[in-house]
């Protein structure tokens, strides 16, 4: 089973284009851990808490940085993880680190009963809805990537896409919303034909060029979750031999994220060719 998404909240208001355009902690917060700043990235989002105690939005976007940090401790984020299906088929179950696990789990128990209980208030309210993907998204990426824990996985998966998809019903300009459908589709798209069969009995969804459709709206109209979409778009292009899409991609990340050695590497191997 290919990766699921890794998902942020979006707060009510309306969100600007680009996470440069604002100066405010959860900008700073993501742009710290874009660049791999983890330790910047859980004061922003820290300090974000202790600012706004009720939001549910402060410890999912901590747990996404915990979640991050494992990412590029493991080497997860790395193209040919995600390019070569017999790689990550065939890798074991990662060590994760336990101090970390702990801390990860227990932002997305309290993100939980925040939303709750917001919800329980107000059932159409915006940034706990989102939250509430969010904590299930960044779970399922754990139980795919790091535990290897695939069915688990899969049912959090289609239980993100589905509410990510009555979210973005009620509330069409939530653009980050829009990824989760765009990943599931996509990367499930690339397994054979067989395996798609059977996905789709389960009621995945499996269709490649609406998952790219979905990806693309992210990358250009997306906020926190812009320049993931852009990774995933790079893979893709590599994926079917476009390089000089995924090369344009990852020139645009490398400028905007310039401490992220990510980046800057894939970016050097794909300027090394034609």
């Amino acid at each position: 089973m290919l990766p699921t998404i890794l998902a942020f909240v979006a707060i009510t208001a309306p969100m600007p284009a680009d996470l440069q355009s604002s100066g405010g902690l959860l900008d700073q917060g993501y742009i710290a851990m874009y660049n791999l700043d983890f330790a910047g990235a859980h004061r922003c989002f820290q300090e974000w808490q202790h600012l706004h105690p009720e939001d549910p939005f402060g410890p999912v976007s901590d747990a996404a940085a915990y979640l991050f940090f494992e990412f590029d401790r493991l080497k997860i984020m790395r193209s040919e993880f995600f390019t070569a299906d017999r790689a990550f088929l065939n890798s074991s179950k990662l060590k994760p680190d336990p101090r970390v696990r702990s801390a990860f789990e227990a932002d997305l128990q309290k993100s939980k009963q925040l939303s709750d209980a917001i919800l329980q208030r107000q059932p159409s309210d915006e940034g706990a809805l989102f939250a509430a993907v969010v904590r299930i998204a960044l779970q399922a990426n754990y139980d795919a990537l790091i535990d290897k824990s695939y069915l688990k996985a899969l049912s959090e998966i289609k239980e993100a896409r589905n509410n990510a998809n009555a979210l973005v019903a009620r509330y069409p300009d939530n653009k980050d919303a829009y990824l989760a459908d765009g990943v599931e589709n996509y990367l499930l798209s690339q397994k054979v034909a067989a395996v798609r069969w059977v996905l789709r009995l389960t009621g995945a969804e499996t269709d490649k060029a609406e998952g790219l459709a979905k990806l693309r709206i992210v990358a250009a109209q997306g906020h926190y979750l812009k320049p993931y979409a852009k990774v995933l778009l790079a893979i893709a292009a590599l994926r079917d031999g476009r390089k000089a899409e995924a090369r344009d991609l990852m020139t645009e990340l490398a400028t905007q994220f310039p401490h992220n050695d990510l980046f800057q590497a894939e970016l050097k191997k794909l300027s090394s060719g034609p």
